[in-house]
């Protein structure tokens, strides 16, 4: 009942918020009534608060459960995508003189460019809002029961319904608000995970001793994923190309350090319980068990905050892809909210005939991502044309690696343990990230080369 009140404050207070946005620029773009962009403090806590999102929390808890101090590092290891998700939106903003990821591409690739990224940033957008609306629903009461779909669908309108109220402005509004409460709320953890009956630092730097685990490794897949999986995420994205060049970049720096900050909390109570876990016990039982109800109303809490916070940012986001980028639509703000209302849909549709899998869907999403990391190299830091072919290619090693991840983790394929002598699937996971992102750079730089010949006319 106390989760209940505390979700019911949230969304009210959002509504109350929330503006009746009537303006294209302040439903897309986050502009106040006056014209003016968001200010630093509102992009640093927008980004803070939909970059942690309710799975995000979740997946440092569990990684830190279960593989240590390593398991923890590896997850925040993915917030240093602040800082190079920073340097591309400088690079092409600043430097190509784009107002958009899609416009960058397209101007190097053409249609092939824009269309394939449009493609996998719509499949990022709906994995968020059924990912969120996966752990609000476990909160609520055990999946496929009366609670679990209410709790789904309650928070689903409820956001959906402010959402609409103003685009983009709403959210930055609300994230602001959303923001201050998750702090407060993981302060509180922190207090209680150091202050907790058997907490030791020495235990907890120690979790990892085996320097060839799976933490570690997960904490390398994650050091070469953080080039390319800033690009394909709207959210940070969309948020990068609001400001002024010095806000914009302060933004992200600041994003960067509070974020991983906050993830390391959540990795640290994982890891805490997970020094105390019993055979076969799950992450939640440990923690009630070590902690008690009181501080699990708090762990709670906060995954309700960073999924509404979540939320709202996805629908501004797929409305902005699907009217703005795509041109779907006339730039209206009805259009948008229609867009909304249709993510929401597939998100359920995913959430009720999808994966369950937390972790898989970021390692997925993050896999697929890497056919960008080549474009980072070579033609925003590079300045280098490159072949169209090159980028096809990297594109179609990316999705078959997260094809192969995806159905290797759910037992359906065994490929990599008879070809790399691996059996977990991170380390599987870590082989086909060196393999995509090599490749792709191989092809790069051919197209390159192709390109430069045509341009000496050394080519008939």
């Amino acid at each position: 009942m106390s989760l209940i009140l505390f979700t019911g404050v949230l969304v009210a207070i959002s509504f109350l918020l929330s503006p009746r946005t009537q303006t294209a620029d302040g439903f897309f773009k986050g502009y106040s009534e006056n014209g003016a962009p968001p200010s630093l403090w509102t992009l640093v806590f927008s980004q803070v608060t939909t970059w942690i999102f309710a799975r995000s929390l979740m997946n440092a808890a569990i990684l830190g459960y279960y593989y240590g101090i390593a398991g923890a590092l590896a997850y925040a290891a993915y917030y240093l995508s602040f800082l190079t998700g920073g340097l591309i939106i400088d690079r092409i903003r600043f430097e190509h003189g784009h107002e958009s990821i899609q416009s960058f591409l397209r101007d190097h690739f053409g249609r092939l460019g824009s269309g394939t990224y449009n493609i996998v940033v719509a499949v990022r957008l709906l994995s968020e809002v059924f990912a969120n609306l996966l752990v609000i629903g476990v909160l609520f009461g055990a999946a496929g029961s009366n609670a679990y779909t209410f709790g789904v669908i309650a928070i689903a309108v409820l956001t959906l319904g402010y959402s609409m109220m103003g685009g983009l402005r709403a959210s930055l509004r609300t994230d602001v608000f959303q923001t201050l409460v998750l702090i407060g709320v993981l302060l509180l953890l922190l207090g209680q995970t150091l202050t907790g009956s058997g907490f030791s630092v020495s235990a907890v730097l120690g979790s990892s001793s085996d320097p060839s685990g799976p933490g570690w490794v997960l904490l390398a897949v994650a050091l070469l994923q953080i080039w390319s999986y800033p690009m394909h995420d709207p959210v940070m994205m969309d948020r990068g190309f609001l400001a002024d060049r010095a806000t914009t970049r302060r933004s992200f720096m600041h994003a960067a350090w509070i974020s991983i900050i906050g993830i390391l909390i959540f990795g640290l109570l994982g890891v805490h319980a997970g020094l105390f876990k019993s055979e076969g016990e799950a992450l939640v039982a440990t923690l009630t068990r070590l902690f008690g109800e009181p501080t699990m109303l708090l762990f709670n809490a906060a995954l309700v905050v960073s999924a509404l916070s979540t939320l709202d940012s996805t629908f501004s986001s797929a409305s902005k892809l699907t009217i703005v980028d795509m041109k779907l639509a006339p730039q209206l703000p009805h259009n948008g909210r229609i867009a909304m209302a249709l993510f929401l849909i597939g998100g359920l549709v995913f959430l009720f005939l999808g994966s369950k899998d937390l972790f898989a869907a970021v390692a997925v999403s993050g896999t697929a991502s890497m056919f960008l990391a080549p474009v980072l190299f070579f033609c925003i830091l590079g300045k280098r044309r490159v072949a169209r072919w090159s980028y096809a290619f990297s594109f179609f090693c990316a999705m078959a690696a997260g094809a192969i991840y995806m159905l290797e983790a759910g037992g359906q394929i065994s490929l990599m343990e008879p070809l790399f002598g691996v059996g977990h699937k991170y380390a599987k996971l870590l082989i086909l990230c060196i393999m995509v992102l090599t490749a792709g750079c191989i092809a790069f730089a051919l197209g390159t080369r192709t390109v430069e010949l045509k341009e000496s006319g050394e080519m008939v």
